[in-house]
């Protein structure tokens, strides 16, 4: 089982990804997913400017 599951990662991942977007389209609409998906883009983009710049770091 571990094999399968090192071989095949990123096929697993994105299907669990795929699973989680069909679940909030259905649950929430399309527009609120996509503004769901656009503010966790805009939260990893500030994340990644803020780790670059060290701001938080001690």
């Amino acid at each position: 089982m571990k094999d399968f599951v090192n071989e095949y990662k990123i096929p697993i991942i994105f299907a669990l990804l795929g699973l989680l977007l069909a679940i909030l389209i259905m649950s929430v609409g399309f527009f609120k997913t996509l503004l769901i998906l656009a503010l966790t883009i805009a939260g990893a983009f500030v994340g990644f400017i803020v780790k670059d710049l060290d701001i938080f770091n001690n």
